[in-house]
């Protein structure tokens, strides 16, 4: 809290301040409330404050002083005391206060309470509640049944868990919003999501993301009325425009639910995910989005929006600073030539003075080292070091090597006499921490030091050494990323002493390295800092002057001593001045924080070095003790006074402390870096001097490099105290942090930089980085230099004030540059911490730092959860978090992430190891309990969402594509023509007369072999079986069905040759089969109503089945899933009787029906099409001619025979062509990975067709069994063509890993190829034997974006390969074309494939024929430009054709058909068409736990779904992962991810994922997520 100026604490009579500090006592111990403190000191102070008339002298407390940039002139009394200000921290008990900092705290909570909403806007991740032992068992959103009148208790609870769905409208604003001004609602404006009926009408959803940032609030689009107006601009229509025949097509296998979830209104009330999105909608009403400029210019748009430079934003308006000097380093009589020399001195003439005093572990003195032994031991080890440890010959170190120092940090005695040994050795000592374990948090880094370094050797002490990591056979382990070392044990017993006449070389400091300084680097890189001897001599000496040392003063050092201030002043600087060291181990900290103090009392020392941590410790434990005294402290020295938080830790301390003795002038702030070494210090005062002014400046105008003394917002303040003045000796100048080294402007914060002669000189081993860093020339605005002499880079940020006093600001390490505006880590940590947290998070264990994700850094705050914390606390803290940064800092956070208690990776001295931390974080390896991501508030440089051009009719499209001489997109097969066959063609015109003739001409000849899972075969059928299995099979229809010619028959068999006959017995009676996978009986529920769908739209009149299968239909089990009394006739086909048909039935003409092929789209549409005797030979004869099938060939097929080109192959091609067909049951590779490929080596197979998913298994089941493979004489040579056949773009990665994999076997890598089929023509593609092999592309992602098609290089970014889908069959045209327009398209443009030929299907089989669908997908003509107006077929596929080099069988250049995807599984997303599959490819590949995924849209959310494979612990890790791949591959912003277990995304028997059903499950809560994150 502020005072106004005459309220400065020493001008306060002493029983008032006395008063005050009981006030302050009872406040921590938790006596007092802070409402009766502040109202209790008020009336204390009140006297003493000047009287504003009018004003409350409560509120007057509340602001800020506005002081002018403090000056240090007496003349500006009144501002110097006003800057004096005491700004009380109180000590919380339990509260670890090392980062409290009152005024932060009271700005954040200033800031909070501007967004009044207290109780959560945001939908809560769903958790399941095995994830987290952590969570308790009441963290599982319970499903929402609230309603409004419920009790307030219950309301509040289940507001924040979900909006209450059944409202018209909610008007919970965006936690993002500013309160409503003058509205008529502004009273409940910010009530929970419960209160409140907003009036207004339904938005369309269009306007969610809508770009306008408005400040008032409109109500939210109601997602959850049932009107179809919400619904109508966004929400995907019933079926995009692939065919939404009749109920049928519209039917989901679900039964007929789809009315309900087709489209976004009708989501079932119950639903909890979508109260939840709905939530979220409502949080993203207000996206924060700059205005944004046109986007798309044909194929070259650019990548993304530059924010442009706010015409506002404060600029330096100072003029050009001048280097600031520090006083001359004065020149003292007995100053050494050199450190060691003064050790020699000491040691010799003062040998019983004490250098170094050690503590035991519970703080009481152990061992004090004095001058003498120093010298003496330190001779030793240097003796030892030159002549034991090789032969005199081959010395092991030669003077100059580095030497690695091991030494714990509560061993500073063995330390210390380690360093000068080294020093009095002329070798380089690198102190090191201790490594714990074999994979340390930066161990490798080390391990690069140690390497950079040369270093091969490592002392240490005996204790550490045993207690290093060990391998089995007792020798230490090796650490991951060190070079291999020797061991040096330096305890006493163990040296040599050197003899009489061994000296060391003692010279005068030069430039010659004295030792080497650790330092990690922002990205985790450790680096050595080398400090010449004669820099190590200056430093000590302007230390000695600055601090004023003299000799014999007792110091205590709390800090580490191997690095930093507490090797510059407890080893170096002490032996300069003989000085007498208490060292303080972080060990004894930690169970006596109080230690430091009682040092300083008992040895009455004169000087203390400490951190803002161990001052906030001993406030914590100051009850313990009261009679201590600090009255002997000339000097508190706070080295790391450059925190955000430093101020206000130093100002507590002294309140709480004065009464002990503590001089107000004794607190010593200082500025130091390991490249610059001590910048500046501040001297200790004078007695009853006015203490240094406090700088308050505006956090935006930091933001943006500039100093702005804060006037207008307090609550976006940082207030820093000075570092002093410049180091003796020193010149100081601040230089702009990127680009050149030129000077700022006085108003400007930059990097200051240090030219003196105590400095560091070098990176070791690193010459780039060091000239970077150490040759610094600043230069002015002309490019003028600064100096002569080169400066250092300090790594800190800062300014020169008033009266050259140093301030710093922050560490370019922590600086986060976010869309152009620089913000400094610590503050954003110290924001986050002022926000109440002692329930949730542990305060010391924070870490930010940014990752750069889609062209800019995004924030990331990562912290360790309390064990005890709720789901909700750690929320409702989570959300206040991002909203009180938001506000002071005006930057949105990306990623906020809570990890369990003790996760995060630490540094040595119990800090947070930040690079390793983002390293986890980056890696999928964090494992957080709880995530926020918040990417739709903070990227802000999206491009602008395509709007499509209107109006450009068909006519001009071709116009242009003419003028631009491109070819119009069209390819075709051979033309059948001229492709004379045998008599066949003409003699027999349906299927049923080839089988009838080739019963007579070659009654033995085996048409179909069917394998088992051991590969032996189990039933074959030659033409004439086959034929008299048929017949029998036509004469039961006949007799027990009482069939007609025409009636529907469904044949449920499993895969084999019974359903081939059942099949062709059919068509003998006449009647139309209809093929269907039978259910299956372990998930009855799930298959069966499937069968009974088809049962029922194909009007069957019977069932032909297996008596099993017709026991299940009929079984209990089947009953609780379907009706099954309303079955049709079953008759079993297991035991035939042996009676034939009178008569053959022969179709009148060859346009009848053959078959009904049923199959379920992968967006969950039912199809039936038909399948006319014409289009059943043509399509036969095809393939006979594109594969060359004659009766002399074998082909192995390991399909499902259900529908499609799977059902042609397996049931009509062996009859057509009269070539053997081996049958594999793809469900028994399940038991045998082994049986296709075996099989098609055992047969020598010439051609195999197969399906992905049996390609799948066997690359991943074979993939590390190949040498088995060989072992087994597993031989694939033989094999000329391996087609998978499906209805998708062709699976580039998995064929290629096949064919990869099974080289080894004789695989040809020409030989895998694919198929393409729709359901309007099941084989439109299919690669065959001759014509030549299937091409590649690789085309721009950002174009398909665009529907345009780009080739670039193999290796562009942004590129996706595609593979051609085979050759296109005899007879078959296609052509592509525009969706919307039916205009044909020239070949650089994407669009839906259409095709012509004789087997195309006849129509959709529908209860209702729906005349105009029919039409428009199976005769439909192009709107322009055919003459001769052909009928087409649409394929609801979206391809493009390029023009090959390569020559067709024609003898022309061969034209490649290459397909994209399913033009309903489409995404629309900002005004471009995105395909899953791309999304999904992206996704998989963040993870290794990532076994599958999927990706929809929900009301304009892209949600994906990915199955963990891994731990649930790991289930978090993966939400950034997910959102930052999108973001950066696709530019689009996830805004739910949801976290399966593996098997929960469905797939159907094609291998190809159902994601309209995983779509339908989620929103109907069904799929028992292990997480759900909504991204903000």
């Amino acid at each position: 809290m502020a005072e106004p100026a005459a309220a400065g604490v020493p001008s306060l009579p002493r029983e008032v301040r006395e008063q005050l500090a009981e006030l302050e006592l009872e406040l921590s111990e938790g006596d007092i409330t802070q409402k009766g403190y502040e109202k209790k000191r008020a009336k204390l102070l009140a006297p003493y404050l000047p009287q504003t008339p009018g004003v409350d002298p409560a509120q007057q407390k509340e602001s800020r002083p506005q002081m002018p940039a403090p000056s240090a002139a007496p003349s500006s009394a009144s501002s110097a005391s006003s800057s004096s200000k005491f700004h009380r921290a109180r000590s919380g008990g339990a509260r670890d206060e090392r980062y409290r900092s009152d005024i932060h705290t009271e700005a954040v909570q200033a800031a909070l309470a501007k967004h009044k909403e207290q109780k959560m806007a945001l939908p809560m991740p769903t958790k399941r509640r095995s994830t987290f032992v952590q969570s308790p068992a009441d963290a599982c959103t319970p499903p929402d049944t609230s309603s409004a009148s419920e009790d307030e208790g219950s309301l509040r609870r289940q507001a924040a868990l979900s909006a209450a769905l059944h409202q018209s409208l909610q008007n919970a604003e965006s936690w993002i919003n500013r309160s409503v001004q003058g509205s008529s609602t502004s009273s409940s404006a910010s009530s929970t999501l419960s209160h409140g009926e907003g009036k207004g009408t339904s938005g369309s959803l269009a306007d969610v993301f809508a770009n306008a940032r408005i400040e008032t609030v409109s109500v939210p689009p109601d997602v959850t009325a049932t009107t179809s107006s919400s619904s109508s601009s966004s929400a995907r229509p019933a079926a995009v425009d692939l065919p939404p025949a009749g109920i049928v097509k519209g039917m989901h296998k679900a039964s007929n639910r789809s009315s309900l979830m087709d489209t976004a209104d009708g989501v079932p009330v119950s639903s909890r995910v979508s109260t939840k999105i709905q939530q979220l909608l409502n949080t993203l009403k207000r996206p924060k989005r700059p205005p944004l400029k046109e986007f798309f210019v044909d194929d070259f748009e650019e990548i993304v929006e530059v924010p442009q430079p706010d015409p506002n934003q404060p600029k330096p308006e100072g003029r050009q600073m001048t280097p600031v000097k520090g006083e001359p380093l004065g020149v003292v009589c007995n100053w050494p030539p050199a450190l060691e020399a003064a050790l020699q001195r000491w040691g010799t003439t003062q040998a019983k003075c004490p250098c170094l005093t050690a503590l035991d572990v519970t703080g009481k003195p152990v061992y004090t080292l004095t001058y003498g032994k120093l010298w003496s031991r330190s001779l030793k080890l240097a003796y030892t070091l030159l002549n034991k440890l090789g032969t005199k010959n081959e010395p092991v170190l030669k003077p100059g090597d580095r030497v690695a120092l091991v030494y714990p940090n509560n061993d500073p005695v063995m330390f210390m006499v380690a360093f000068y040994g080294c020093l009095l050795a002329e070798v380089i000592p690198v102190p090191i921490e201790v490594p714990l374990t074999r994979k340390d948090a930066g161990g490798q880094q080390i391990g690069f030091l140690l390497g950079s370094c040369g270093i091969a050797l490592a002392l240490t002490t005996e204790v550490c050494l045993k207690g290093l990591p060990k391998t089995q056979n007792g020798e230490i382990v090796q650490f991951k990323g060190w070079p291999r070392l020797k061991w040096v044990v330096t305890d006493s017993k163990y040296l040599s002493k050197s003899p009489k006449d061994w000296q060391p070389n003692i010279s005068a400091a030069g430039p010659e390295p004295a030792y080497i300084e650790y330092k990690t680097s922002k990205e985790g890189s450790v680096m050595g800092v080398a400090v010449s001897r004669g820099a190590m001599l200056a430093h000590c000496q302007a230390l000695s002057q600055a601090c004023n040392y003299s000799e014999g003063e007792t110091i205590v050092n709390v800090l580490d001593f191997k690095k930093d201030a507490g090797l510059w002043h407890g080893i170096l600087t002490n032996v300069m001045n003989k000085l007498h060291t208490i060292s303080v181990p972080y060990s004894v900290m930690k169970t006596c924080p109080l230690s430091w103090v009682q040092r300083v009392h008992a040895h009455k020392a004169k000087v203390a070095l400490v951190k803002c941590r161990d001052l906030h410790w001993a406030m914590m434990a100051h009850r313990d003790q009261r009679d201590v005294s600090l009255g002997s402290l000339r000097m508190l020295v706070v080295t790391d006074g450059a925190n955000p938080w430093s101020v206000s830790s130093c100002d507590a301390f002294l309140s709480l402390f004065q009464s002990h003795g503590l001089k107000p002038e004794a607190i010593c702030p200082c500025a130091t870096s390991p490249e610059a070494m001590t910048i500046a210090i501040r001297r200790p005062g004078v007695p009853g001097a006015p203490l240094p002014g406090r700088a308050i400046l505006s956090m935006h105008g930091l933001s943006f490099g500039v100093i702005r003394v804060n006037t207008e917002d307090k609550n976006s303040a940082l207030t820093v105290q000075d570092v002093g003045h410049v180091m003796p000796g020193g010149m100081m100048c601040i230089v702009k942090p990127e680009g050149p080294p030129q000077l700022c402007k006085t108003d400007e914060i930059g990097e200051i930089c240090v030219s003196s002669r105590a400095g560091g000189m070098m990176y070791y081993g690193l010459a780039g980085v060091t000239k970077n860093t150490f040759e610094v020339v600043p230069v002015t605005a002309a490019g003028c230099p600064v100096a002569e002499v080169p400066f250092v880079r300090s790594g800190l940020l800062g300014f020169v004030g008033p009266g050259s006093l140093v301030f710093v600001v922050g560490k370019m390490d922590g600086l986060l540059t976010v869309s152009g505006r620089r913000h400094n880590a610590d503050d954003i940590v110290a924001t986050g911490l002022a926000v109440e947290s002692i329930k949730t998070v542990y305060r010391g264990r924070i870490a930010v730092f940014s990752v750069s994700v889609f062209y800019d850094e995004r924030i990331v705050v990562v912290a360790e959860q309390r064990p005890d914390a709720s789901e909700e606390d750690s929320f409702q803290w989570m959300s206040r978090v991002l909203q009180a940064i938001d506000s002071i800092h005006q930057v949105g956070v990306y990623c906020l992430a809570l990890v369990p208690a003790n996760t995060l990776p630490k540094t040595p001295l119990g800090g947070i190891h930040i690079s390793q931390t983002k390293q986890h974080f980056l890696e999928g390896s964090l494992h957080p309990c709880n995530i926020l991501m918040c990417p739709h508030t903070c990227v802000t440089n999206l491009p602008k969402p395509r709007q499509k051009q209107p109006g450009v009719g068909p006519a001009s499209v071709m116009v242009g594509n003419l003028v631009a001489g491109k070819r119009i997109a069209q390819a075709s097969g051979r033309d059948l023509g001229q492709l004379e066959d045998n008599d066949l063609v003409k003699k027999h015109q349906f299927l049923t007369e080839v089988l009838q003739w080739r019963a007579q001409a070659t009654p033995d000849h085996p048409l179909f072999l069917l394998l088992n899972a051991k590969g032996t075969t189990v039933c074959t059928a030659t033409c004439l079986q086959l034929h008299k299995k048929a017949e029998r099979i036509g004469s039961v229809l006949c007799d027990k069905g009482h069939l007609n010619a025409g009636d529907n028959v469904v044949l449920l068999y499993p895969p084999g040759i019974e359903l081939i006959s059942a099949f062709y017995g059919c068509l003998y009676a006449g009647c139309v089969p209809v093929t269907v996978r039978p259910p299956h009986a372990q998930s009855l529920a799930a298959t069966l109503p499937t069968v009974r769908m088809i049962v029922e739209v194909s009007k069957a009149a019977c069932i032909l089945t297996t008596q099993t299968l017709m026991r299940l239909l009929k079984s209990r089990e089947a009953a609780a899933a379907v009706d099954v009394k309303t079955w049709p006739t079953i008759i079993d086909t297991d035991d035939l009787p042996r009676k034939r048909l009178a008569q053959l039935y022969k179709p009148p003409t060859p346009e009848m029906l053959a078959y009904l092929d049923f199959s379920v789209s992968t967006t969950g549409m039912l199809t039936g099409v038909k399948m006319s005797h014409a289009a059943v030979s043509g399509l036969c004869r095809a393939i006979k001619l594109q594969c060359e099938l004659y009766s002399s060939r074998q082909i192995a097929i390991c399909l499902d025979p259900y529908c499609g080109l799977g059902f042609v192959l397996w049931c009509l091609c062996s009859v057509y062509s009269g070539h053997q067909s081996i049958l594999i049951p793809p469900m028994e590779l399940e038991s045998n990975l082994f049986l296709w490929l075996s099989t098609v080596s055992q047969y020598k197979i010439r051609d195999t067709f197969c399906s992905y998913s049996v390609m799948e298994l066997c690359t991943k089941g074979l993939g590390n069994q190949v040498e088995m493979l060989k072992a087994r004489g597993i031989n694939l040579s033989c094999v000329r063509t391996c087609v998978v056949v499906a209805e998708e773009r062709p699976r580039v990665a998995l064929t290629h890993s096949f064919s990869k994999l099974f080289k080894d076997i004789g695989l040809s890598p020409r030989a895998v190829s694919t198929t393409f089929g729709s359901r309007v023509n099941v084989a439109i593609c299919l690669q065959g034997t001759s014509g030549p092999d299937p091409t590649t592309v690789y085309v721009d992602l950002k174009s398909l974006r665009h529907d345009r098609v780009r080739l670039v290089e193999r290796g562009a970014p942004q590129s996706l390969l595609l593979a051609e889908s085979g050759k296109i069959l005899p007879g078959v045209k296609v052509v592509i074309v525009n969706p919307e327009t039916k205009g044909p398209l020239g070949d650089s443009h994407l669009g839906e494939i259409w095709v012509n030929s004789p087997h195309t299907a006849s129509g959709y089989y529908t209860i209702y024929d729906s005349e105009s669908l029919q039409a428009d997908h199976f005769n439909t003509r192009l709107s322009f430009g055919d003459a001769a107006q052909t009928l087409w077929a649409r394929t609801g596929y979206l391809g493009f054709v390029r023009r090959t080099e390569l020559t067709a069988a024609s003898g022309e250049r061969h034209d490649a058909l290459y397909v994209v995807g399913a033009l309903d599984e489409t995404l629309e997303l900002r005004g471009l068409r995105y395909h899953p599959i791309d999304i999904e490819t992206s996704v998989s590949r963040t993870h290794r736990s990532i076994a599958e995924c999927a990706v929809f849209t929900w009301t304009n959310l892209l949600v994906v779904v990915v199955e963990l494979c891994g731990c649930e612990q790991e289930a978090l890790d993966l939400v950034p992962l997910v959102t930052n791949v999108v973001l950066e591959e696709h530019y689009l912003i996830v805004g739910v991810v949801v976290v399966v277990d593996p098997g929960v995304i469905p797939i159907n028997s094609r291998g190809e994922k159902q994601r309209m059903h995983l779509r339908d499950s989620f929103l109907a809560d069904q799929l028992d997520p292990i997480y759900v994150a909504y991204n903000m």
